[in-house]
C-alpha cells in the first residue's frame, strides 16, 4: 500500500497542501482551493514541528516552489503523479508542454486533443487539476486574452503570469 501523506507549506501566496503517494506529489493546493479533494484522500499529515525536516521529498518541494516564486526556477524536479481519468491525465499532460512565460487559450488545448469543441469539456479538466503551479494551468487563458476561472484565485493567477512575463512585455504594460 503507498504511503499516502501530506504537508503544508506558508508561501508569498499563502499556505499550500502538499499530497505525496511514496516519491511523487500527486496534489498541491491552495487554501480556500476550488474543486478541493475529500482530505481524507490527503493520508497521513506530516507534523511540521517534527516531521517536515526528515521528509525529503517535502523538503524538495518546499525548496523548488520558493524558488519558482523568487524568479530562481523555471522548471520542476519532483516527480509528479495526478489521479485522474485518461482524459484528464492528457489534458494535464497538454499543460505541461506550455513552456515558462507562455499562454495558450482553452481551444487552443481542445484543438489539441483533436476536437475544438471540446473546449468547456478541457476548461473543466484545467479547474480541477491537482497540481497547482507544478502543472501549470495558470497558463491557460480565455480566447480573448482574459484571466479566466483559477482554483486558487484569479489574484495568484495573475501573479504567477507577471512573474513568468518576459521583461520586454513587463516593460510595455501601462499598468
Amino acid at each position: 500500500m503507498p504511503a499516502v501523506r501530506h504537508g503544508k507549506t506558508m508561501t508569498v501566496l499563502g499556505e499550500l497542501t502538499v499530497v505525496m503517494e511514496d516519491e511523487a506529489v500527486t496534489g498541491i493546493y491552495f487554501e480556500n482551493h476550488e474543486h478541493l479533494p475529500d482530505e481524507s484522500a490527503f493520508g497521513a499529515a506530516i507534523d511540521a514541528t517534527v516531521d517536515a525536516t526528515s521528509d525529503e521529498l517535502l523538503q524538495t518541494v518546499k525548496r523548488e516552489i520558493d524558488e519558482y516564486l523568487s524568479g530562481e526556477r523555471t522548471e520542476f524536479s519532483v516527480a509528479l503523479q495526478p489521479h485522474g481519468s485518461q482524459f484528464s491525465l492528457d489534458v494535464w499532460a497538454l499543460l505541461q508542454e506550455i513552456p515558462y512565460g507562455h499562454t495558450q487559450t482553452y481551444g487552443q488545448l481542445a484543438e489539441k486533443m483533436g476536437n475544438r469543441h471540446l473546449v468547456q469539456r478541457v476548461g473543466q479538466v484545467v479547474g480541477r487539476n491537482p497540481l497547482s503551479i507544478f502543472i501549470p494551468c495558470h497558463r491557460v487563458i480565455g480566447a480573448d486574452g482574459s484571466l479566466t476561472g483559477y482554483a486558487g484565485g484569479l489574484d495568484r493567477k495573475r501573479f504567477l503570469l507577471e512573474l513568468e512575463e518576459p521583461a520586454e512585455a513587463s516593460a510595455a504594460r501601462l499598468f
